[in-house]
């Protein structure tokens, strides 16, 4: 183990994780910030292992799910912790049309195509490179997707910098690069349950979204291409409300889908960084403020847990024992004229950050 301290109490531990069944082994990278924040992160899959933050009265706890073992990364299909892409989310049928070409895509989720497929970027090695700088500490992680990988067009050069902040945040840089025309959507699918106890649910966090508006789906998961207002719908979190207010009341929009699984158009999102979410857990007083460059939010209310993922500690995750904020382009963009663009081009650079700023109350 190769550790080194910095300034403010900052510091960084890397250690060997663990080797995949090809014998490739895969690194950790332990980070503690100055402001007390401490996270792991993991180069198979660009995962947060965890993610330790004090509650009111000063008790660090993780605040994020996952595993003990690489090889319970390696056979997850819930992506915990997991860097996305080439695209997050779903596209209708794995399949799109670009400059006149239709390229093909694997199927991964019924009928559809998720999260990059599955050897997506979550299945991936990255390269890893632990730092300091001005009090701060982090990882930057790159790697170059092939042409044709997964299906996509023109080889992606890729780079992701995870960052803990002097002031208590988690600051997480995307850029990209491309030869040939292709889509990208970069986001991460960190499960989050704020009261750092797994046993119980997420449904009494109280939650405000920055958003006037929704793209309602289909059954499978799939935008209608209907930028929906929130007004008087379940959908509505402009103001705080319990993510298990309204979670049941037989809106055939969520019961179709077992839940909130849905993106919403971040208001004044798409351009500069702007306030996307803000998440309170009353009893730990922790609190989670979400800034994105992004035009899009998933939120994910945990529904397909159902206890067979078994966690850190020998702990199951049962239903809805976390969720997951992704900021994003909007589901299904490559089909979908009149959603924001998501294709990046030669010449062009994709740049995305999402900011997870953390404090108490």
């Amino acid at each position: 183990m190769a550790s080194t301290g910095g300034q403010h109490g900052a510091g960084i531990e890397r250690s060997l994780f663990g080797h995949l069944p090809d014998g490739t082994a895969v690194e950790r990278f332990a980070l503690r910030g100055a402001s007390g924040l401490q996270m792991e992160v993991s180069g198979y899959g660009g995962v947060i292992l965890s993610l330790r933050t004090p509650d009111r009265e000063g008790r660090p706890s993780d605040v994020v799910l996952g595993f003990d073992r690489l090889d319970d990364y390696v056979a997850d299909r819930a992506y915990f912790g997991a860097l996305i892409g080439r695209f997050a989310n779903r596209i209708r049928g794995g399949r799109f049309t670009l400059d006149g070409r239709e390229y093909a895509l694997p199927v991964n989720d019924g009928a559809n195509h998720l999260h990059g497929g599955p050897g997506g970027f979550h299945k991936a090695v990255w390269r890893a490179e632990p730092f300091q700088e001005n009090g701060t500490v982090g990882v930057r992680l790159d790697r170059t997707s092939p042409a044709g990988e997964q299906g996509y067009p023109g080889t992606l050069r890729v780079a992701v910098t995870y960052r803990l902040t002097l002031e208590g945040a988690l600051v997480i840089d995307y850029a990209a690069e491309t030869d040939a025309p292709t889509p990208v959507s970069l986001t991460q699918h960190t499960y989050f349950n704020l009261s750092g106890d797994p046993a119980r649910d997420v449904l009494g966090h109280e939650l405000e979204l920055h958003a006037d508006r929704f793209t309602p789906v289909d059954g499978g998961l799939i935008p209608t291409g209907e930028l929906a207002p929130v007004a008087g719908t379940p959908f509505d979190f402009r103001h705080p409300t319990t993510l298990g207010a309204r979670i049941g009341d037989g809106d055939p929009r969520l019961s179709a889908v077992g839940g909130y699984d849905h993106n919403f158009v971040v208001r004044d999102g798409g351009g500069e960084l702007a306030q996307a979410a803000r998440v309170c857990d009353p009893g730990s007083g922790r609190v989670l403020e979400l800034f994105t460059t992004e035009p899009g939010l998933q939120l994910y209310s945990g529904n397909y847990l159902d206890g067979s993922a078994i966690g850190k500690g020998g702990r199951p995750y049962g239903y809805r024992r976390g969720f997951c904020l992704e900021p994003q382009k909007f589901p299904d963009s490559p089909n979908q004229p009149d959603f924001p663009p998501c294709i990046l081009r030669p010449g062009e650079r994709y740049a995305s950050r999402t900011v997870y700023r953390f404090s108490t109350q």
